[in-house]
């Protein structure tokens, strides 16, 4: 696997080329967001790991940049900032994970896998359908009643999950294990949020609501109506 790392803390940024490499990974290794940005141009990785607080440009501005002209590398951002709303930002700019620092790097092995495992199920094309709701996997396309949705990668991959558990009840911690494959800090309501986000997204204008909330349980994609639609 060959991996861009873009981190400004060369102590930090050779920790993790360090591990990395005893995994047989390759990395190339960026100490700004301007480098990071034009190796991510000239070169083609299997994942990047972004810190957010980069000089020239930070890692939040180099995801953008990034997701201009490869929407499907998986991206991981790396930050000491760690409060619901910095998450929030760093996934809906197109990041697919987010770790806060300080980290154990077993962990950021594990997410690293995660992604990389992720980014291999991709490559098969299918469509996924419910009610007049569409989804092609291949073209990352999402329409409701022929009408094209823009949802962000994190919005997308949230839908995936629904359309992979048709009215099967999923709880907070299901979400969060399938959709960030990590369990959020007890309170955190990010879970509901993007659900949320999804929701005003593919529902709002539709008179037939797919995800419905199961009170005390969680949520549903079905296309039957429930008691709490």
């Amino acid at each position: 696997m060959k991996i861009l790392l873009v981190e400004d803390e060369p102590a930090v940024a050779n920790f993790i080329s360090k591990g990395f490499n005893e995994q047989s990974w390759q990395v190339d290794m960026a100490y700004d967001g301007m480098m990071g940005k034009k190796l991510a141009l000239q070169n083609t990785y299997d994942l990047m790991v972004l810190d957010v607080i980069l000089p020239h440009l930070n890692g939040i501005e180099l995801c953008i940049e990034i997701r201009k002209f490869d929407r499907n590398v998986p991206i991981l951002m790396l930050s000491a900032l760690g409060a619901t709303e910095d998450v929030i930002t760093g996934l809906d700019v197109g990041a697919d994970d987010y770790l806060t620092k300080p980290f154990k790097f077993k962990e950021l092995l594990a997410r690293v896998r995660a992604l990389s495992r992720r980014r291999d199920g991709r490559e098969s094309p299918l469509v996924y359908t419910i009610a007049d709701l569409e989804v092609n996997t291949q073209t990352k396309t999402v329409k409701r009643s022929g009408q094209v949705i823009k949802l962000t990668p994190r919005e997308y991959y949230l839908l995936i999950c629904f359309l992979n558990n048709k009215g099967i009840v999923l709880s907070r911690a299901d979400i969060a294990e399938n959709v960030w494959e990590d369990a959020f800090e007890t309170g955190s309501n990010i879970v509901d949020v993007y659900v949320n986000y999804l929701r005003n997204k593919i529902d709002k204008d539709y008179p037939h609501k797919l995800i419905q909330t199961v009170v005390g349980m969680g949520y549903v994609l079905k296309e039957e109506k429930g008691e709490g639609a």
